[in-house]
């Protein structure tokens, strides 16, 4: 007989000497593993009649290929309308921090794990109105109609009505499903539900406090994932090539990471991956970027940018187009093994059933091993931990080659988080514009409420490139020691404190804590303000609309030069996805503008005069045209801002 570590509560849990079944709860018998609690089995278990194994913490099966994990009626036959083994959401109130029961199954082949598995499952909605919701669905052949059923939403075959879809890496398209009966065969697929004119929402059951996914569990997979090709078509320029389904890719697709360096040009939109959570267990990508050494994950994504963990607010218009606001990502550096990713760190531990994206800087064939990724934590196992699915989180040295972030957390009035920005700081980090998509490690900050601007290798704006900001932005911990970089809040009426969040080599340093392994700390200073310490977990009020931030303490000439200098305009020419056309941010301080578009004859296409500079105006473009444009930007006040748009 197997060793096991269940723990035998009730006379009718019973173990078995055969082969296939070492733990057996039988009809009326109940296993409670509460929450904060490991139960381990060494072979297979199994669910009789109304036997039920109530999971509030985690459960480890592992076994061999003749092991069996199933749950059957009480006359031996599967039993497949789930309610026997529950991953419980343990406070559903709060569930996007709560815990949850996790489920880690290896060793035991795929034909022999039948057993219904309900997951309990509520999340934030990523829309409103008419938007995609993003999820992984963990369960293998599993019928796509039972979602209907188990989601209370009525889910069909068209396209453009309520679809179920299914992110197609190759082809850089999401594929619709034509039948419903359509069973699941991948893992790691992702997938996208229909929300029409708000008829689900995922985060408020219409009854109960959860909603009830049922399926099998998918076995370990049989090998790694390949990285290759992804997005491996012509995307026409600017995007305005159709995919199979007439779409054009620029209705939908984006690309936060290469955007301020080549956006729609280089390996825009390519070497892009869309993944689901396979497993009920979570899956931690923190390690994924180099070889740990020693017991490792096996992982080594050598040329891996980033990972865009969460979608943020997704939209969809009237004639299709879809685009994404509020994403959150995190970058990784590309030399140096052991060096952390920069941005949300804990945040790329991926729960069951959610979805992710990763982003490569090439299309060097890569693997992905999703078995060894899986982890009962919800936070990212440290650097110098050996891999386990139970390893511990815990300290690591540092040094001054590590990678040092400040983390700037954006509250609203009642203390509630609204946004996110990074400045990121390494050795190997190249200050200023980044012309390189191997080594850059920033991401754009698109149309989000706050963030930076790039920097002059003198401090400040760089008046080159005031026509992008950032989400995350890097600079030499060297060279710009001492030197700021500018934090901008547009919305000064939504935003209205910073929390600081420090971290070095991916680990938080302590509450209350300044100063990081080299002996230096973070710094910020609000407009006309006082430095001030950016020390863990400290906040202090948004009130001005500009504001600088620091590694290392900025001298008295420093301060006394950067307040003689005249700051540029930081009105902006961005792309607004969700109409496909060009929008004038303006500078916080602008009343009223000009603005001109001129084309490259010349010839003047567009002349507006005094425009409202409160809101952002649209730039009516013919998108048919294929042309570029020079606008030309004037305040009331004579302030003059010069940019181009290329189409």
């Amino acid at each position: 007989m197997r060793k096991s570590l269940f723990a035998i509560g009730l006379l009718a849990i019973s173990y078995s000497v055969q082969a296939q079944i070492l733990c057996h709860v039988d009809t009326d018998a109940r296993m409670y593993v509460s929450e904060g609690t490991l139960v381990y089995s060494g072979g297979g278990v199994q669910t009789k009649g109304t036997g039920l194994v109530d999971v509030h913490g985690n459960v480890m099966v592992v076994g061999a290929t003749g092991d069996a994990f199933r749950t059957i009626a009480d006359n031996g036959q599967p039993k497949l309308d789930g309610g026997n083994i529950i991953l419980r959401l343990n406070t559903p109130a709060s569930f996007a921090t709560s815990t949850y029961g996790q489920l880690y199954i290896d060793g035991l082949s795929q034909s022999n794990i039948t057993g219904i598995v309900t997951k309990e499952f509520r999340t934030t909605s990523q829309g409103s109105g008419n938007y995609f919701q993003q999820i992984a669905l963990p369960f293998f052949g599993k019928a796509l109609s039972s979602l209907s059923t188990e989601l209370g939403k009525n889910f069909d075959t068209g396209r453009y009505s309520n679809p179920i879809l299914k992110w197609n890496n190759t082809n850089a398209v999401s594929d619709h499903f034509t039948s419903l009966a359509t069973t699941t065969s991948d893992g790691s697929g992702y997938y996208m539900l229909k929300v029409s004119n708000d008829d689900w929402n995922p985060s408020a059951p219409a009854s109960g406090t959860v909603f009830a996914v049922n399926g099998a569990p998918y076995a370990q997979f049989a090998s790694a994932t390949t990285l290759q090709n992804g997005g491996n078509v012509d995307f026409g320029t600017n995007g305005n090539n159709n995919n199979a389904y007439n779409e054009k890719y620029n209705t939908y697709l984006d690309d936060s990471f290469e955007f301020t360096a080549s956006p729609w040009a280089g390996t825009f939109g390519k070497n892009f991956y869309q993944f689901g959570n396979p497993f009920l267990t979570n899956i931690d990508l923190s390690k994924i970027g180099y070889d740990e050494g020693g017991v490792s994950d096996g992982n080594a994504v050598t040329n891996i940018w980033g990972v865009e963990y969460d979608p943020g607010t997704i939209h969809t218009l009237p004639n299709g187009s879809t685009y994404a606001t509020g994403s959150k990502i995190v970058t990784y550096q590309p030399t140096g093994n052991g060096v952390a990713p920069a941005g949300d760190v804990d945040l790329v531990v991926i729960k069951p059933m959610q979805s992710f994206k990763m982003k490569l800087r090439d299309n060097t064939s890569q693997t992905l091993n999703f078995n060894t990724l899986r982890r009962f934590k919800q936070t990212a196992r440290a650097a110098g931990t050996d891999y386990s699915v139970t390893a511990a989180r815990s300290a690591q040295n540092t040094s001054r080659g590590s990678l040092k972030q400040l983390g700037i957390i954006g509250l609203d009035a009642n203390g509630n988080e609204i946004g996110r920005t990074y400045y990121v700081v390494s050795p190997t980090s190249a200050t200023g514009h980044q012309v390189s998509i191997a080594t850059t490690i920033q991401a754009s900050a698109g149309k989000n409420l706050f963030g930076t601007f790039e920097e002059d290798i003198n401090g400040g704006y760089d008046n080159n490139n005031t026509n992008y900001w950032l989400y995350i932005n890097e600079a030499n911990e060297s060279n710009f020691q001492g030197k700021n970089v500018k934090l901008v809040n547009y919305y000064l009426d939504k935003v209205k404190s910073y929390k600081f969040e420090v971290r070095e080599n991916a680990e938080l340093i302590p509450a209350g804590a300044h100063q990081l392994s080299s002996g230096i700390g973070f710094y910020y200073k609000a407009e006309n303000g006082t430095l001030v310490q950016a020390k863990q977990g400290d906040i202090v009020p948004a009130n001005t609309t500009e504001a600088d931030l620091y590694y290392g303490a900025p001298s008295e000439i420093t301060l006394a030069n950067k307040e003689k200098k005249v700051a540029p305009s930081r009105t902006l020419v961005v792309y607004d996805p969700s109409i496909t056309n060009y929008i004038v941010r303006f500078d916080p301080n602008w009343k009223k503008a000009d603005i001109e578009v001129y084309d490259m004859s010349g010839k003047l296409v567009i002349s507006k005069k005094a425009v409202d500079a409160s809101r952002d105006f649209v730039i009516e473009l013919n998108n048919s045209v294929k042309n570029s444009y020079v606008v030309k930007i004037v305040s009331d006040k004579g302030e003059t801002v010069n940019t181009k748009i290329l189409k």
